[in-house]
Parts: C-alpha cells; sequence; structure tokens
C-alpha cells in the first residue's frame, strides 16, 4: 500500500513539474492545429493554446464563435459545437486586441495510427510505391507525422516542426504505409476530408505507449512507473536512483564490478591502457587481449571545452554501440542503453561539461562475436544548445574487464524501446483534446516474448486512451502480426502464434475493435513486408462495420467453435464470405490436434463454414490448433479472400 502511495505522490509530482508555464505566455494556438489542419466532424471541436494569465480569448471557426479565458498559467481551451464535415475555413484566436489564424483548416474523420515499425514503415518503401505516388494529389487527404518524443511526463505540445501535410505526389512517401492505405481506402467510400496522425517508433513495446497511471496498477510495472516519474520530477535523483540499481544487478552479476567503479571517475588515471580508433567489433581492434573475447570493456576519453562550449553542451552523441553500455561524463551517469546497435544520443543535464578537462567513459558488454564502439569517429561529438557541435578524439583509452557470456543488463525504464509509458507522455498526451473517428494499431512483434501478457496490455491500451481522449467507445483497428520466421517442420510454441491470438482475444471481447489478419503478406526473410496496401485496406474494411456501422462482415474468418462428430472433429467459422475456400489443394494445410502438450498436424477440408478433421476426434484430442507457428504456411480462405484467423479451441 505504501508503494501504491509512494508512485502516486510521485506521477502527481511530475505531472505537476511538466505543467509548469512560461513566464509570459503570448497568444498562440497549440501546434497541432498549424495550417491544413483536418478536424473530427460530428464531434464538440476543442481549440486550446496560451495566452496572457487571465485574458478572453474568443476562437472563431466555421461561422462558430466562442469565448474562453486563460487560467494563471496562461492555458486556455475552448470547445466549438459540432459540425459537419466542409472547408476549408479559417481558424482564428483573439486576444488583447491580437489574433492568431491558422488557414485552409477541413472538417472531416481523423484516424490516430500508431504502433511500432511497420505501421512506422513508409509509403515509399512498400510494394508498388510509384503507383501509390503517381498523380497522388489529394488535397482532402492529409497526414500529420509526430516526431519520436521520449519524455518521463505527459507533454502539452508536439515536439518539433508540427505541420498537416495535404497529399501530393511528393509528400506521400513520406508518412506510413498502412495508415495511409487504409484512410485512402475509407476516404474513397465516404467522400469526406480526412486526415491522419501518425505516431510511431519501431522496435518498441506496449509498454512505452500506455499512459503511467494505468501501467502503475500492475504489479511488474508499479516500480518502474515510479521510477520514470520520479526521472521526470528530478532528473538528477532518478539519475542516481537508477545507477543504485545498474550497480547491484552488476554486482550480482560481475565479481570485479565493485573495484572497476572507479574506472568511471575523473580522476582515474588511465595512461598505462592501451589506446585504440574505435570503429567496429573489439575483436579487430589488433590487442591480444581482445581477439577472441566476450564480456566486459572499459572505454575513456578526454575532450577540452572552452567555457561557452561547456555552458551549451547539452547533448553526447557516440554513434552505434554493440551491445549494451553505460556511459559517464566527469563521474555523472548519462545514459545507457540494453538495445543493441542503435545510436547512442544522450541528453546532459546542465552543468556535467565544465570548462577545460572532461572525462567521459564507457562500460561496454558485449552480446556474443565481440563488441564495443562499433560506428565511425565522425559519428562522435558533444552537441550544444545552438545547433554546433565539438568532435570527440578518435583515440581511446580501453581496457578488458571480467569476461561474461549470456547476460542481458537489464534497461532503465525510461530506455526507448522498452521504457514505460515514455512515448505516450512524449506523442500521445500532446494529441488529449484533439477528437478522433478511430484508432489503429500495429505492434506487437517487440512482445512476443512475454505474449501472454498481451492479453492485459492489449486493452489496457484501448481503454487508457479511450479515457484520456474522452471517447469510450474509440473504435480501434488492430493489425494482427503477420508471418515471419523460420517454418515450422513440426508442430511446437510460438510466441508470434500466442500474440496473434492475444490481439484476436481482446478484439473479439471488445465491440468497439476490429482485427486485421495478415498472415498471408509476410515475408519469412524479412521481418518488415512491404506488402501494405492490403494490411491499409484490410484495417479500412473492419473500420467500414466497427467504426461506420456498415454491414456484412468485418474481417477474416474466425473460429468459433470446435466438437466432436463421430470420429470426426468438426470447426466452425463465422465471417466466411459464402463459404471456406483452398488454394492449391482440396485440403486446408496448417490444423493441428492436441492431446496434453503434444500436437500434431492433421488431415482438414473445407466445405460451407467448417472445416472437417477426418478421424481426429481420438479419445486424448482436448485441442484444435490452426497456423500455429511464427511463420505458418496458409491457404484456408474466405470466399471473398480473406485469410482465417489463427486459432487455439478447446474441444467441446
Amino acid at each position: 500500500m505504501e508503494t501504491n502511495r509512494k508512485a502516486a505522490r510521485l506521477l502527481a509530482l511530475a505531472a505537476a513539474f511538466s505543467c509548469l508555464p512560461a513566464q509570459a505566455a503570448e497568444l498562440g494556438l497549440a501546434r497541432i492545429f498549424s495550417d491544413h489542419a483536418v478536424l473530427q466532424r460530428d464531434q464538440p471541436l476543442a481549440v486550446w493554446g496560451t495566452a496572457g494569465a487571465g485574458a478572453e480569448v474568443t476562437v472563431t471557426l466555421a461561422g462558430q464563435t466562442v469565448t474562453g479565458s486563460a487560467d494563471a498559467r496562461g492555458k486556455w481551451r475552448v470547445a466549438l459545437p459540432p459540425q459537419p464535415a466542409g472547408g476549408p475555413y479559417t481558424l482564428k484566436a483573439s486576444a488583447g486586441g491580437r489574433t492568431v489564424s491558422r488557414g485552409d483548416i477541413l472538417i472531416g474523420d481523423v484516424y490516430l495510427c500508431s504502433g511500432q515499425s511497420n505501421m512506422e514503415f513508409a509509403v515509399n518503401a512498400s510494394t508498388n510505391a510509384i503507383g501509390a505516388t503517381w498523380g497522388a494529389r489529394n488535397d482532402r487527404l492529409r497526414y500529420l507525422n509526430v516526431r519520436k518524443t521520449s519524455a518521463a511526463t505527459p507533454q502539452e505540445e508536439l515536439a518539433g516542426k508540427v505541420a498537416w501535410t495535404p497529399l501530393t505526389a511528393e509528400s506521400v512517401g513520406k508518412t506510413s504505409a498502412v495508415c495511409y492505405y487504409m484512410a485512402r481506402s475509407l476516404q474513397a467510400s465516404y467522400k469526406i476530408p480526412v486526415g491522419f496522425i501518425h505516431a510511431s517508433w519501431g522496435g518498441t513495446t506496449i509498454q512505452s505507449w500506455i499512459g503511467g497511471e494505468s501501467l502503475a496498477t500492475l504489479d511488474d510495472y508499479r516500480a518502474g512507473v515510479a521510477a520514470v516519474a520520479q526521472y521526470g520530477a528530478d532528473r538528477a535523483a532518478g539519475m542516481r536512483a537508477e545507477e543504485a540499481r545498474n550497480d547491484a544487478w552488476w554486482d550480482a552479476h560481475d565479481p570485479a564490478a565493485a573495484a572497476q567503479r572507479a574506472w568511471r571517475a575523473p580522476e582515474f588515471d588511465d595512461a598505462a591502457w592501451p589506446s585504440v580508433t574505435p570503429s567496429g567489433s573489439w575483436k579487430d581492434s589488433g590487442l591480444a587481449d581482445f581477439k577472441d573475447f566476450d564480456g566486459v570493456a572499459w572505454y575513456r576519453t578526454t575532450v577540452t571545452l572552452t567555457a561557452a562550449q561547456a555552458r551549451k553542451a547539452n547533448q553526447l552523441h557516440l554513434g552505434p554501440v554493440d551491445t549494451y553500455d553505460t556511459t559517464w561524463v566527469n563521474g555523472v551517469r548519462v545514459g545507457g542503453s540494453s538495445t543493441p546497435w542503435i545510436w547512442r544520443d544522450y541528453d546532459v543535464p546542465a552543468g556535467v561539461f565544465k570548462p577545460g578537462r572532461n572525462v567521459i567513459a564507457m562500460r561496454v558488454l558485449s552480446g556474443g562475436q565481440g563488441g564495443g564502439l562499433s560506428g565511425q569517429p565522425a559519428n562522435r561529438a558533444i552537441g550544444l544548445s545552438d545547433g554546433k557541435s565539438v568532435a570527440l578524439p578518435a583515440a581511446w583509452k580501453v581496457r578488458r574487464g571480467s569476461p561474461l557470456k549470456g547476460l542481458s543488463v537489464p534497461p532503465a525504464p525510461w530506455d526507448v524501446p522498452t521504457s514505460l509509458s515514455t512515448l505516450y507522455n512524449g506523442m500521445i498526451a500532446p494529441l488529449v483534446g484533439y477528437k478522433f473517428k478511430l484508432a489503429a494499431w500495429y505492434q506487437g512483434e517487440s512482445n512476443a516474448g512475454a505474449a501472454q501478457e498481451y492479453r492485459t496490455l492489449l486493452p489496457m491500451l484501448m481503454r487508457d486512451w479511450r479515457q484520456r481522449f474522452e471517447q469510450p467507445a474509440l473504435p480501434f483497428m488492430i493489425a494482427q502480426l503477420t508471418a515471419f520466421g523460420t517454418p515450422a517442420k513440426a508442430p511446437g510454441q510460438s510466441g508470434w502464434a500466442e500474440l496473434r491470438a492475444a490481439q484476436a482475444a481482446s478484439v473479439a471481447a471488445d465491440p468497439h475493435a476490429g482485427l486485421a489478419v495478415t498472415l498471408d503478406v509476410g515475408d519469412r526473410f524479412d521481418i518488415h513486408p512491404t506488402q501494405k496496401t492490403l494490411v491499409g485496406e484490410r484495417l479500412a474494411r473492419a473500420a467500414r462495420v466497427v467504426a461506420y456501422g456498415g454491414q456484412g462482415a468485418p474481417g477474416s474468418p474466425y473460429a468459433v467453435s470446435a466438437r466432436r462428430d463421430g470420429q470426426d472433429l468438426v470447426v466452425t467459422f463465422r465471417d466466411t464470405g459464402g463459404g471456406l475456400v483452398t488454394y492449391s489443394s482440396d485440403r486446408a494445410i496448417g490444423f493441428e490436434v492436441c492431446a496434453g502438450a503434444t500436437c500434431r498436424y492433421v488431415d482438414a477440408r473445407a466445405a460451407g463454414d467448417t472445416v472437417r478433421l477426418p478421424g481426429a476426434a481420438t479419445a486424448d484430442a482436448t485441442r484444435v490448433r490452426y497456423a500455429w507457428a511464427d511463420a505458418p504456411f496458409v491457404n484456408l480462405f474466405s470466399g471473398d479472400d480473406l485469410p482465417a484467423a489463427p486459432f487455439e479451441l478447446e474441444v467441446r
């Protein structure tokens, strides 16, 4: 109970810090209201921004005018009455004799698209990108790409340049392919202006996208969410706490860890260490100690800054690292990552860099087959607040630490891609107040290692966003994981199949959710299949039923029961599009019958709305599975050409 109260206090404190105003707020509209914005039709139109404390603000759009007042922080928010689709309009906000305006505003349907890399995957890399972009000008279809932003506290504004972009042949290639193809298909059906907001980040887990208050209700994440909140409220204190946790982990796994802490101190004398110019695996450094070494290596370098440079120094760029690192500047921990190969770009608090000599120390743990600072020396620099940089020396001192294998360093709970709530804070929270017709979610690859938990986390994300956006029935369209990896030669366990089952179960339990099955458009050699058109169109199909109230099946054939019929088992499906069909055979492949933990492939024949498994009703048969593998081959489709959804059912 005390832990719960502490977490709540830290979250409240972090939120308060994130909301502190500037000393003087000038009249302005929130960044999301740029020229060319699309607003949601038939919903109250919230508009917000800044002004002087207590100022009366008048907002006009589409012939409607409302007035509100800025609070003591200089924040204001008004709600215009719902409007039908239309435009273009001019959005104006006036206060104290000043007016700001945004032009070419449309009212129509707005979609929020989020997830990891397969949602991030751009149109210009998708199959038939030339055909998709050629002559793609459509002034009534627009998008906004949200800048990748991780934040320890919920943010009020989107980061970076925020610009709604009308669709042209030049612009269409730079946004989400799945979201674009979905939006294009829906606009063709409903003939109204459409805008979509694309906020995704490759490699991320779903935990990054759920708000802290919701995630903290789960025992496994309560302490981590509290740590993120502490980091947001007081970065130095949060970093010290994380260093203590990190040191405890190293003490438990490396007998030399305590003695080696001296190696990160700026006053440590590393004169006896050999010098290298790291640009790849340390196995190729020419140092005998590292030729066949896996474990810990320490790197140190020194850079001299002027007083002006030290005052402006706020970032450290180290390029990619293989595999895990912890990094200190002048003895202060400034970052660390447990994600192989990603570029290390660490924010450095003011005052950490000093005029004169500065020491950068790194502890690097290899993940096998060597490790080290794998990028080029030119990629390593200190970033200054004025946009300039100071190059780091090419040469580093290096010393071999303990030989260690098979370890995975636990990341800080704010480290992307496994952070807790930080992408919600930085990329979704600033959208709160905007209204949406639907949300589309394509994510799960990074959670397949703990797929059962996804049955809790995906419904939590949907509830969390609905509550934040004050849209309790906000429709969610879920893109199910496609096929990827080595095809199975025998029945077995599959994290990807478990994740697909979690997605399907979450959708089946939610009357405002739809599922797009994508098994047939995967690439077993590439986790990023390029055939995004069908994924987007299948999401659109689900949306027509779930979000727009259309008739017909929202998606693929879905198994609802498995029963005994004499010596056979019979699986019954719904949404078969007039009857199941099998391609390239008169039999359906990929069916299994399980007895306890043992499963076997069985013959399967489709007819109408059922699949019959001849002779499979043995006394010990307890479950039927279909397409239960990371990369299954499938040939069972609906009469209207949608692949049957994978499943596992108890035999009744």
